[in-house]
């Protein structure tokens, strides 16, 4: 990003653009039926396309930011608006400094706030669903074994079997957007 701004800006916007002409599907769909039937129940999620929140989840922690949101790369506050055709990438209206896709990039750690509230959601859960990961990205991939060792049941909905499946109570293997409907149905 500090070599070539105006590239990591435009790359960003023009992913913006792809993610913009793609729906949830329906396990995005199947979360927000859990989230109605029981309010306790929190999404994380490392996807930064925004598809849970326009599905209609609420209780999301985005672990790896959001790419439709920006901050500035130098104070972190966050922009709510931006110029998008004068500047590449804009400046901050705090400090001057420029904005950035509010996202985590190789290297740099989770937001503090989204690790600590997700720790403290598998903690306390009763029943931990890992859906459509590999489970082998830290700290992420740690979150089931937290829930097990708390006593909750850990289902796991992928195409493959990965470490997860190992302590998972149930594993379903296949599509995500045909297995979690069909079991959010049958619950």
């Amino acid at each position: 990003f500090r070599r070539n701004p105006a590239l990591v800006w435009d790359w960003y916007a023009y992913r913006r653009e792809l993610i913009s002409a793609v729906s949830p599907n329906p396990a995005h769909q199947a979360l927000v039926t859990l989230e109605a039937r029981y309010p306790e129940f929190t999404l994380i999620t490392q996807n930064i396309d925004d598809l849970h929140r326009q599905a209609g989840s609420r209780q999301v922690i985005e672990l790896h930011g959001n790419i439709q949101r920006v901050c500035c790369f130098d104070c972190g506050k966050p922009a709510v608006e931006w110029e998008t055709e004068t500047e590449k990438p804009p400046h901050c209206r705090y400090c001057g400094g420029l904005l950035r896709p509010d996202v985590v990039w190789f290297g740099e750690a989770l937001p503090r706030h989204a690790l600590e509230d997700a720790l403290q959601a598998a903690q306390t859960c009763q029943a931990f669903f890992s859906i459509g990961t590999s489970g082998v990205v830290e700290p992420a991939a740690s979150l089931p074994y937290v829930a097990k060792q708390r006593g909750a049941l850990v289902v796991e909905i992928n195409l493959e079997p990965t470490p997860i499946s190992a302590i998972a109570d149930y594993a379903f293997h296949g599509r995500a957007g045909e297995v979690l409907p069909a079991l959010v149905a049958a619950l």
